[in-house]
Order: C-alpha cells, then structure tokens, then sequence
C-alpha cells in the first residue's frame, strides 16, 4: 500500500486542498480531502492531475524532431523522409528508440500510451522467427520505463489508394504488412493484455487496407472487446482517391463495413463532411485530434468542437513527436477552434481535462483510468505552479499555463516513476540521442 499526499488534487467534483490518496496493487483505495498528511505519505506539490493518455503514437517518428520541418513540401514530402527511418529499425534499435521516447512522455506527464504499430517485419517483409518480436519490443520498453500501453497493431494491406484503384506496396511498406488480412489477424491472436499492457487493433488507413478486408479487422476487435483505431481523412486527398473509387468518403466507408462503434477510435479527422460528423457522433466514436503534428504537417485544423456536439468523444495524441507536451496539445484543440471562430471558450476547462485524460484512457481500453477517485487507476501528474510559467496561476487554470517542463512527479499503478522531474532510468537526453543515432547512421 503506498499513500500520496498532494497539496492541490483535481477530483470528479472538482479542485480539492490537502488531498491524501491511498493506493494498493495499482488502484486508488481512497481518496480524503482537507486532511493533515500521514507518516509515510509521499508529498506532491502543485497540483496533481489524472495522468494524461497519449492516444496515438509512432515512437520511431521522434527520430525526425528538427529535421523536417523547413524544407517545404506537405504531408506526402515528409512521409518520403519517415520512410528512411525505418531502414535502420530492428528488434534491438526499435526497443531503446521507444525506451527513450516513452520515457520522454514520462517526463512530460503522459502515463500511458497508444502504440500504432505497423513496422511489424523486416525489410523486404521477411518474416522475424518470432512474427510479433518488433510489437513485443515496444511493450517491454514500456514495461521498463513504467508508462501504460495499449499496442494498436496495425493492418497495412495496400500501397496506397487512387481514384483507379489500390496499389500495390512499394519496397519500404513490404514490411508493414502481412499480406493477407487472414495473416494480420492470426498474428495478433499471439498477443496478450498484461497488467500495464492492452492490445489493440488498427486499420492503418482506408488507402492501406481494401474495403474486403476492413470488416476482418472490426470483427477481430469486437471478437475481444478491444479497442480499435485508424487515421481517418487527414489528408484531402484520402478523401477524394475514395470518393473516386468507392463512391463515399472514408466515414461511410468504414460505417458500411461496421467499423463505427464507440470502441473506434478515428485519428486526425480532419477534412469531415457534414454528414461524416453526423455518423461519428450518433455511433459515440472518439476522435483523437493531434494539434501538434496537423499543424507541422500543413494537415487543417479538425472539427473538435462539432464533433463533440454531434456525439462523439475527443482524445489526443502526440503522433509524429515534433513535440511532447499534453499540455500544448490540449491548449491546441482549444485555441484553434479559437481562430476558426472567432471565439474565446469553446471548451470548458473540465471538458479539456476530460479529452487530455479520461477519454484517451477509455479509447484505449482503460475503462477505469482517468479520474482520481476510488477504484481507479493509480495514475497521477504533480505540476508546479511556481514556475516561471505557472506563478499565480490558479490550480483549476494549470491547463492554460503549463509546460511539460512544469511536470515534477508522475505515478503509474502506484508506481513513481518521475520524481522531481527525474525519470528513474536516468538521463532520459542520453538515452534519446544514442538511440536516434543509432537509427540515423
């Protein structure tokens, strides 16, 4: 059993003062307000938040952080160059790439992770002995570092999608896929849920994977009751090479195939119609909105604001890694609805705290994370509010000041991992310059 006294705690009912929370075996056992700490207690100051959820999230794209971001061209331009990274990746560099990455989230108050994992194979998409060793590697160094994740294995079928038709993959996507839908589904039957660990399903897109096959992958996740997630219209052109070859936006695409339900999960959600807000809402999906990385990518600024009235949740996820920062992610669904609007408020500060943190955990499959309160995941951020950034902030605004740098203790299943801003493996820079240069050689 290991208690947590926290000088400001936001609970279910809102901020509280001198908040003990008690933990065992992972789980919040009680949570007390306007109580003197105990011996023992470990103190948190600021204010201690729910831990924030990453809900989508490829580690070996922090490799690019620096790198991409001047040279013009778009979205398609800087897949090109995230392609070259995957030349370098195997068993031993992916697993210390995603150790450093995961820890960095650490750090900035991410305590668990959605893993869309489709670099499944080696190159030419010769098979590993063991099929699931790259997803295995992910999940240990997650377990290392202590973040929760859900490992979203992703199917990737097709080379892209035209108005003429699918295209065959070219030499770098051979090894993302397992050339059957049959095969992607056998493979991920190996994989099992641990304590910190979910696994997830994925469609990587409606260009990777033919509409046959998109109703192997639902029935796989609904199989199970796992999670399900995929990139929806991010970009316009998706929606126009399916608009030319199935005659309906992706939406209805993956609606007809059976893919909407409250399990699924649609990334991005950028460039929606109309009535494509309409079928996420009424089927209660989430949209994981990725501010940072649809900013950097010249992708649009999504429908939050929409979406959330139609019916349907709102997440987040750091995608790319160009930042890792929940708390310029959370401040970005709500400042670019600003400047399409014209209009301050679009979200209230419970509502921000909910996308950054409980409905990222329940797309993910962590029904029970996301809230402080008993019964409940363990999960907790400490945040200062004596920065220089945060000074005079009150504890219910940290959202709107905050850094991750402001981040001075993380809990995960009761676990403190981040003490005084200190990852327990050590220096997390270290570990994050000799992996990406191992990949970049």
């Amino acid at each position: 059993m290991t208690s947590f006294w926290c000088e400001h705690a936001v609970l279910p009912g809102g901020v509280r003062r001198s908040v003990r929370i008690v933990t065992d075996r992972g789980r919040i056992l009680d949570v007390f307000s306007d109580v003197a700490a105990q011996p023992g207690d470990t103190r948190l100051g600021g204010v201690v938040l729910p831990g924030f959820a990453n809900g989508h999230s490829h580690a070996f794209h922090r490799a690019l952080r620096g790198r991409t971001h001047d040279d013009g061209g778009n979205f398609w331009t800087w897949r090109d160059a995230m392609y070259e990274v995957t030349h370098r990746l195997d068993p031993e560099t992916y697993h210390q790439l995603a150790k450093a990455v995961f820890a960095e989230m650490l750090l900035a108050g991410y305590t668990t992770v959605g893993e869309f994992h489709y670099v499944h194979h080696a190159a030419g998409g010769r098979r590993y002995d063991d099929p699931n060793v790259m997803g295995k590697a992910l999940i240990s160094a997650a377990r290392e570092v202590g973040i929760r994740i859900t490992l979203l294995d992703t199917c990737y079928l097709a080379g892209g999608l035209f108005a003429s038709g699918h295209v065959p993959l070219d030499e770098v996507q051979q090894r993302f896929s397992d050339v059957t839908v049959e095969a992607w589904a056998e493979r991920v039957t190996r994989l099992v849920d641990g304590e910190t660990v979910r696994i997830g399903a994925a469609v990587h897109s409606v260009r990777a994977v033919p509409c046959d096959d998109l109703a192997v992958v639902g029935e796989v996740a609904a199989r199970d009751g796992r999670p399900l997630h995929m990139h929806l219209s991010e970009q316009p052109g998706e929606n126009l090479a399916c608009e030319g070859f199935y005659g309906c936006s992706p939406t209805e695409l993956i609606a007809g195939e059976g893919l909407l339900t409250p399990r699924t999960t649609v990334v991005h959600a950028t460039h929606l119609s109309d009535s494509d807000i309409e079928l996420l809402g009424a089927a209660r999906a989430t949209a994981c909105f990725c501010p940072t990385t649809e900013r950097d990518l010249a992708d649009g600024i999504g429908p939050a604001r929409r979406l959330q009235d139609a019916g349907a949740r709102l997440s987040l996820g750091s995608d790319q890694h160009a930042v890792i920062d929940p708390f310029e992610e959370v401040r970005g669904i709500e400042m670019h609805e600003r400047l399409e609007s014209l209009e301050r408020g679009r979200f209230a500060g419970t509502d921000l705290l909910g996308i950054a943190s409980l409905h990222g955990y329940r797309s993910l499959g962590w029904d029970d994370g996301g809230v402080i309160a008993s019964g409940h995941l363990a999960d907790l951020v400490a945040v200062r509010l004596d920065s220089r950034r945060t000074a005079g902030c009150g504890p219910d605004g940290v959202l709107y000041a905050a850094t991750s740098t402001d981040v001075t203790d993380v809990v995960v299943a009761g676990e403190h991992v981040v003490c005084e801003g200190r990852h327990r493996a050590g220096d997390v820079g270290r570990m994050l310059t000799d992996a990406i240069a191992a990949v970049r050689k």
